[in-house]
């Protein structure tokens, strides 16, 4: 049964994440299960997925969006030539400077992802992109112009890997009471964000132009009931 009125507040990553210790990197950008960190073995596996959708190479420019703190994007970094990762929040950017940049090869800047993709001057100069745990935080406008950008502007990525995305086929294992309504499970200002189905997922790729692979992680992820991964390519 859904609510009738709204169940689930607002969320600011930004304001979450000044709320927590600053070293508090898996905390402040809510890797974690019911409050507690998950293991490394959980993180491992997230860092094995992303490696092995981009393929990353040791010539590849590799552009994030909504990097977050960089908790994750640091074990990315042996793995490409050069790298950029931004995001709206000024606070997460600051522990990313401060803890994880290694310039001037490897930065990370505070934008949000549209106007990031609206502004950059050298969109050619990136191979691959990659968005993790951060793609539900757009409305579907937002995803629509961000894939469609991508594709027609950065003419040189082969490969965006976007990872995490909550699917609304599997919202009922997740919310096993107290489901949100449907105008909620659509709602990118959620803590979640928006929940979409992998055929809803598939088609605003395609429209944009990408060839779409939908991924899931093995079982013993702690994720993998209700979220899945996707890899596009040309």
């Amino acid at each position: 049964m859904t609510n009738e009125k709204p169940f689930y507040p607002k969320f600011s990553y930004d304001e979450h994440a000044r709320n927590c210790a600053p070293d508090d990197f898996l905390g402040q950008t809510r890797r974690t299960v019911r409050g507690v960190a998950v293991s490394d073995d959980q993180i491992q596996m997230i860092i094995k997925a992303m490696s092995a959708g981009l393929e990353l190479g040791p010539d590849d420019t590799l552009l994030e969006l909504a990097c977050g703190n960089g908790v994750l994007s640091n074990f990315l970094f042996d793995s490409c030539k050069e790298y950029l990762g931004v995001d709206l929040s000024e606070y997460l950017i600051s522990v990313a400077k401060k803890n994880f940049e290694v310039l001037p090869s490897h930065q990370f800047a505070v934008q949000g992802a549209i106007a990031y993709v609206r502004q950059e001057p050298q969109p050619e100069r990136f191979s691959k992109a990659l968005c993790y745990a951060g793609f539900q935080y757009f409305s579907a406008d937002e995803a629509t112009e961000i894939l469609g950008s991508i594709f027609k502007k950065f003419t040189n990525v082969r490969t965006v890997f976007i990872g995490s995305l909550p699917d609304k086929d599997q919202a009922a294992k997740f919310y096993k009471e107290n489901r949100p309504s449907a105008e909620e499970l659509s709602d990118s200002s959620t803590a979640i964000g928006v929940w979409r189905t992998r055929s809803e997922f598939a088609q605003i790729a395609s429209n944009a132009g990408w060839k779409v692979k939908l991924v899931t992680m093995p079982d013993e992820f702690h994720a993998s009931y209700y979220r899945f991964d996707a890899v596009l390519s040309r």
